[in-house]
């Protein structure tokens, strides 16, 4: 008996190995995800973009804004704002998640014991960053007070009296921090498009697998045409579900929308319009559902890791942060973080939106080119 099984173990082996495309799911794909999830999925925050506002030039103030500056592997690059509306107009777009604003009184008030408040505003779009850096930040204040402070203060004080700095943060577009805020924009991104992938990666493996597909090849339909009825469906689906998703979380939520829907749906028919291409095109090539499937995870899970909504973009590798810009999830989060919470406007979306259009036009492109070569 044990022969017997020994050997229906080596033939089911040798039944997958000799598959090409069995050889590709098993090796490829956990071989791409493993470099991914090594350099993306972590949760530290780092490399992040910092901007100081200062109103006092006194030394106390100078130390703490370099104790900020040294702090490299956290603070990566470092931006100085002379006015408050550089300031807004930083956050707004994004050049910076955290703003240090220095009182003009700083200096002296911490020097002669006096407590001082020390104004931290913060991208509330990214709630879990934010959070992290406000306790990274009153780390580096408190090693401050105590090593700068306590040197340099007027020695007749008591010690507990001497100096103290209040944090005082506010977070922009989400007062709160409240995590779902920040989080249901992302999976209205990522759920609508995951739709769509997987309704047209199998459309044309579905025909395979029953054998209909022949009755593609013998029918008066142009390539073109059975393209646009296999998409119309998963465009659809995906736009229907995402407007779904936004009114339910305005509604049970209580997520504002500050933006224009209108201008969220047009965002994410883009958004559809690359994804469904993708789909298209892994449908093509599969000669399986199952092998369709396995192609649509292999996109997915990496491109969610990529996307910014598990890990923030800036923790990852230059090299890395590359690659997120061609992944048409990392534009969706982006839009509709942008509308639903601060109200952006159309033309921020058509600069975050422009580079799902090339994208779908190359993979929608390819899906043809690949599909009129099958039905030859």
């Amino acid at each position: 008996m044990l022969n017997r099984i020994v050997r229906l173990i080596i033939k089911e082996f040798l039944a997958v190995w000799r598959d090409p495309h069995n050889r590709f799911v098993l090796l490829v794909p956990p071989l791409v995800q493993l470099l991914i999830f090594s350099f993306a999925a972590t949760h530290e925050v780092k490399n992040v973009q910092l901007g100081i506002y200062s109103e006092d030039h006194g030394s106390a103030a100078r130390e703490l804004i370099s104790r900020f500056a040294s702090a490299r592997r956290t603070f990566s690059h470092v931006q100085y704002f002379q006015d408050l509306d550089d300031v807004h107009r930083a956050i707004d777009t994004q050049d910076v998640i955290a703003v240090v604003h220095i009182g003009p009184t700083f200096s002296r008030d911490l020097l002669s014991g006096t407590p001082v408040a020390l104004q931290i505003l913060l991208d509330g779009r990214k709630a879990y960053a934010a959070q992290v850096i406000s306790g990274y930040m009153s780390q580096i204040t408190d090693r401050f007070v105590g090593e700068y402070v306590a040197v340099s203060i007027d020695p007749s004080k008591p010690p507990r009296d001497a100096a103290s700095i209040k944090l005082v943060s506010r977070a922009w577009f989400n007062s709160n921090l409240d995590s779902v805020w920040s989080t249901i924009p992302g999976l209205v991104g990522i759920l609508t498009n995951l739709i769509a992938l997987i309704v047209t990666s199998l459309s044309i493996a579905r025909e395979k697998e029953l054998g209909t597909f022949e009755q593609l090849l013998v029918s008066p339909l142009r390539p073109l045409e059975i393209l646009i009825g296999k998409t119309t469906p998963a465009m659809v689906l995906g736009l229907g579900e995402g407007m779904a998703m936004v009114a339910i979380a305005t509604l049970v939520f209580a997520l504002p929308c500050a933006g224009s829907p209108l201008l969220l749906f047009g965002a994410l028919f883009v958004s559809l319009f690359s994804t469904i291409g993708i789909g298209l095109l892994i449908s093509s090539l599969a000669k399986t559902q199952q092998q369709a499937f396995f192609g649509a995870f292999a996109f997915l899970v990496p491109a969610i890791l990529l996307s910014g909504f598990v890990t923030p973009v800036e923790n990852m590798p230059a090299w890395l942060r590359w690659v997120t810009y061609l992944d048409p999830i990392y534009y969706i989060i982006l839009i509709a973080k942008g509308i639903l919470l601060e109200g952006m406007r159309m033309p921020t979306v058509l600069q975050l939106a422009w580079p799902m259009v090339p994208i779908g036009v190359v993979t929608l492109t390819t899906a043809g080119w690949t599909f009129r070569q099958r039905l030859e």
